[in-house]
């Protein structure tokens, strides 16, 4: 096996399978969720989108103190509690429908609370993984993960919309609580690593520990630039996906599984695009892969807006997955980037800020995207969005990281490695 694979060392393989499981349920829930709110309870573009940044507010809320927090906490205590309580909230959605009792405001209940253990989950899971592998096989690591998100988003939105249309949108939710059932009692297997953060009496204040991580990340001008790119990219996307269950399910007439085929093409785009980030950037240079993905690829978000009937439909789908084959590219070698530029004290504070700022920007994204549906309509709406979408490269293309030819060295080791157990050890 290569020496250089994140796959000799099984806590990477439990983390991995419990985040596969994971991925699965978020995808069917992203699909079911929304249509669950537009067919079962009938919501408006303003609702729908109100639904949405619900979704993700919880990152603007708590994302910075999260960071704190999960700096000074067990990784693998905060991942189990974040997925038995993402289960025990999608429970109470088919629950209620079944009891003919499901509302809007139990929905939005539901999302919001979600959204908080997602805020844990996601904080833990990318604070933790550069302590359970070295920095040779980081990228690898990073790059595996992302292929994992790709493939849940083909697999779990196309299993939404089949789930759907199969079983109704409430009943499809349930199967999202078997997932994170799964991804909890995987978790079980992980070894605890040490806790990065003291929690002595001594430590800095809250307040303090917060500053600190959001001046790493906007101190310097790689890291803000990857921050900014990031969130343009997030919020243009959030514009559309808010849109898009109203536009094909209402304006178009198609069903639920035609919705999630095309967000699995998307997702198609994501796999495609992690999988060719490692040896393009071998190639050509971290940077400069960031900067010609986004000159040449991130404009094919405006042709999303073309989606409609036929021919149409075809080529908003390829436009879709062009441009996230460049996030795909973006996320395995700026996450990358991200951790090799921090401190190990600092990882769970510089994720929690970009987690702040990129999960924010679509709370920000859906809210926009309900209100410009009500007031422009729909179909504009998706312009704005494909807009935003095709312009967001431009932080990263104009900044230092477009001159990054290689991964600079781990910053400041001030915590010793979490012990590793690997095949070859194993097998000794």
């Amino acid at each position: 096996m290569d020496t250089e694979s994140p796959w000799r060392i099984p806590d990477f393989r439990t983390l991995f399978t419990a985040s596969a499981f994971s991925q699965l349920g978020t995808n069917i829930s992203y699909v079911a969720v929304p249509l669950v709110a537009v067919v079962a309870l009938d919501a408006g573009p303003g609702q729908v989108g109100a639904l949405a940044a619900l979704s993700t507010v919880a990152f603007l809320v708590i994302g910075l103190p999260a960071g704190a927090w999960v700096d000074r906490l067990s990784h693998r205590r905060v991942l189990i509690a974040a997925d038995l309580s993402r289960a025990l909230l999608f429970a109470s959605v088919p629950l209620a429908w079944g009891l003919d009792a499901l509302t809007l405001r139990q929905l939005y209940a539901v999302v919001v609370l979600n959204g908080c253990a997602t805020v844990f989950f996601d904080v833990s899971s990318q604070s933790v993984l550069p302590r359970l592998v070295g920095p040779q096989e980081l990228v690898r690591a990073n790059a595996d993960l992302n292929t994992l998100i790709s493939v849940g988003n083909i697999a779990g939105r196309g299993a939404g919309g089949g789930l759907v249309a199969l079983l109704t949108a409430p009943a499809a939710v349930l199967v999202t609580v078997g997932t994170y059932l799964a991804s909890a009692l995987r978790l079980v297997g992980l070894r605890p690593t040490p806790v990065p953060a003291p929690r002595a009496a001594s430590a800095p204040p809250l307040r303090a520990q917060i500053g600190e991580g959001l001046r790493h990340v906007f101190g310097n001008k790689e890291l803000r630039a990857l921050a900014l790119t990031a969130a343009l990219g997030n919020l243009g996307s959030a514009v559309i996906n808010t849109m898009l269950p109203i536009w094909f399910v209402r304006q178009l007439g198609y069903s639920g599984g035609v919705l999630g085929l095309f967000w699995a093409f998307g997702g198609a785009g994501l796999l495609v695009g992690a999988r060719c980030a490692r040896p393009v950037a071998a190639r050509l240079g971290y940077g400069r892969t960031l900067g010609i993905a986004g000159l040449c690829l991130a404009p094919s978000g405006l042709l999303v807006p073309l989606v409609g009937h036929g021919g149409w439909l075809v080529l908003a789908g390829a436009g879709w997955f062009l441009a996230m084959f460049k996030v795909g590219m973006d996320n395995v070698l700026g996450v990358s980037l991200r951790q090799r530029m921090t401190p190990p004290s600092l990882l769970g504070r510089m994720n929690a800020t970009f987690r702040f700022l990129l999960t924010g920007a679509l709370a920000v994204g859906a809210a926009v995207s309900g209100t410009l549906g009500e007031l422009i309509g729909i179909h504009a709406t998706l312009w704005v969005g494909g807009i935003f979408v095709s312009t967001a490269f431009l932080p990263v293309f104009l900044s230092p990281v477009r001159a990054r030819y290689e991964l600079p060295p781990q910053r400041g080791n001030d915590l010793p490695p979490a012990p590793r157990i690997t095949e070859e050890l194993r097998e000794t």
